[in-house]
């Protein structure tokens, strides 16, 4: 699977059909801009017809009272087709705005429902390309490019009747430059298309990039490893800055030819209509209007051909999009629900695999009873966090048989299963924001319970330090030891009250002094829940009702602490080493 899911090219009318769902919410509005426009259009229409008729009909003649009448009539057609076009833009915009917010909460969320598996392999700045700047391009179409142009499509068509009706010769005369304009504008629609895709992919690699290292600042500065990473770093900027340059410069070329082609279509009016005038074939009057009408003819055109790059942009920026909308990756939830107490956890035969042909776990059996305090050890790699994770549905794929309070865990709703089950993983993760929130998660927990949580885990001397709950949490606990951090996540999977608590090498990263406070807390809290212990140091289990010892993802030892190292083994020779280095 793709590191950047993204479907096969599509259309830009199958693209921008998809986006009808999130459009229809707001299908009032669309209507409305919808009715303005023709309104607009005919108004803008009549303004050089107006014009003629004031020249042929009125100066020509010094009729002072029809010419008065007249320019009052411009006037109104003039004001009255601002007022519509102001009504048809600013409404747009609204909807527009509306969609976009529903679309990128979309993306939000599918993101957060996607599996473990995906976010391992899928790099967090490409995620949030799509989710900004992918979504900010799409903006801008609906605003000032793809709905506009239905404006601009009845102000050419009003435009082109109205001179037909005024002229059929001068129009076709003008009407030459319209096969070599239509096979331009086609040519570079399809460049620009194909540019653009190359700017969002490269902005993506270019997001992902920036992400990784900034998120990894501290390795960088402490190898000195400044300078590669300024240098892969412009590698990629260059690479999106000669894509952007490519699209500016064909854009650019589109929108020169355009104003070119207008002039010289003015210039063609001016000497054949001219002509007719010394002639007396073409009035002033309606001269006049015909070169009115070029303007105003060009005008959308070369607004046009702006918007077409404008929809290219966001057309490339829709794959991106809907291929990360229809990747499916995300955990499948059943719809039984089980109530908020734990009875019985049973594994039968779970294997499971990352990558097809290499089991992490292998025929892994085990029976976890209301109560008991059940750890699982081994080397690394050999599988241990993997069950935790398969446990609380982070990644799914297993075979074989859990079941969680009698039923499969497949067939549980994912609440029901994270509330049933908690878990507090040896990388802690805290967020900006208040003690108060990193802990309640923003779920309606009373101060008393998260006060009573932080006195179990003994961590009441960081609140203090901190200024009571409400003292607040810098990015990525960076106010905070490793230790305080351990025991603030040990806090937060109490405050949540699950019933059945994974410690996933909770201790690890933790010295003696903090080590003792979790066991501490362990103890005294947990004495009326089950837990499942991951342990790293044997220290921390060896009072466990009983120790799975795991080998390449086989259960190859059970027992007590002191029935394991009678065995001897795996276990025994883990303990002794450990002992021995302590």
């Amino acid at each position: 699977m793709s590191a950047d899911p993204m479907p096969l090219a599509k259309t830009d009318a199958a693209l921008f059909k998809r986006l009808l769902p999130f459009i229809r919410g707001d299908g009032w509005l669309y209507v409305l801009a919808l009715l303005a426009a023709p309104v607009s259009a005919v108004l803008v229409v009549v303004q050089p017809w107006l014009l003629g008729m004031a020249i042929d009909d009125y100066i020509a003649k010094q009729d002072a009272v029809g010419l008065r009448n007249i320019a009052l009539g411009y006037l109104a057609a003039v004001l009255v087709a601002f007022l519509f076009q102001s009504l048809y833009t600013l409404t747009l915009s609204y909807a527009a705005m509306r969609t976009i917010t529903r679309l990128r909460g979309q993306v939000y969320a599918h993101t957060l429902a996607l599996s473990h598996a995906f976010h391992d392999r899928v790099p967090k700045g490409k995620l949030l390309t799509r989710a900004t700047s992918d979504v900010e391009a799409l903006g801008e179409t609906l605003t000032a490019g793809a709905m506009t142009i239905l404006l601009d499509g009845l102000l050419v068509l009003g435009i082109l009747g109205a001179m037909f009706a005024l002229d059929s010769r001068l129009t076709l005369v003008m009407l030459l430059i319209a096969p070599p304009l239509a096979v331009f504008i086609e040519i570079i629609r399809r460049t620009l298309r194909r540019l653009y895709l190359q700017v969002r992919t490269n902005l993506a690699e270019l997001n992902a990039y920036l992400a990784e290292r900034l998120n990894g600042v501290r390795i960088v500065q402490l190898y000195a490893d400044e300078q590669r990473a300024i240098d892969q770093f412009d590698t990629r900027l260059y690479r999106y800055r000669n894509a952007t340059i490519r699209t500016n410069v064909w854009d650019a070329l589109l929108y020169a030819t355009v104003d070119g082609l207008s002039s010289i279509c003015m210039a063609l009016m001016l000497w054949y209509g001219g002509s007719g005038y010394f002639e007396g074939a073409v009035t002033a009057g309606l001269l006049a209007a015909f070169i009115d009408y070029i303007g105003k003819l060009f005008t959308p055109i070369r607004e046009f051909s702006a918007k077409i790059a404008v929809i290219q942009r966001a057309s490339s920026a829709l794959e991106k999009i809907f291929g990360l909308l229809d990747h499916d990756e995300s955990i499948e939830a059943g719809t039984t629900s089980t109530d908020h107490t734990f009875q019985r956890l049973e594994l039968d035969k779970v294997r499971f695999a990352y990558t097809a042909g290499h089991d992490v776990l292998k025929d892994v059996s085990l029976l976890v009873s209301p109560g008991e305090v059940v750890a699982v050890v081994g080397r690394t790699g050999s599988g241990k966090t993997t069950l935790g994770k398969i446990l609380i549905r982070a990644y799914q794929g297993y075979t074989g048989h859990i079941r969680l309070n009698g039923h499969q865990l497949t067939d549980l709703t994912l609440p029901s299963v994270r509330q049933t089950i908690g878990m507090v993983h040896q990388d802690v993760m805290l967020f900006p924001g208040t003690l108060r929130f990193n802990l309640s998660l923003g779920r309606e927990i009373d101060d008393a319970e998260l006060t009573e949580a932080l006195r179990v885990v003994d961590a009441e001397d960081i609140v203090d330090r901190l200024g009571g709950l409400d003292g607040m949490i810098q990015h990525d606990g960076n106010n905070l030891s490793v230790g305080e951090g351990q025991l603030l996540a040990f806090a937060r999977t109490l405050a949540h009250d699950a019933p059945f608590v994974i410690l996933d090498e909770a201790t690890a990263s933790v010295d003696s002094l903090t080590e003792a406070r979790i066991q501490r807390a362990t103890d005294a809290l947990l004495a009326n829940k089950t837990v499942l212990v991951i342990a790293h140091r044997l220290s921390t289990i060896m009072n466990a009702d009983r120790i799975i010892v795991l080998d390449g993802g086989v259960v190859v030892q059970r027992g007590s602490h002191l029935e394991l190292l009678n065995q001897g083994g795996i276990y025994a020779d883990l303990f002794h080493s450990q002992f021995s280095e302590e």
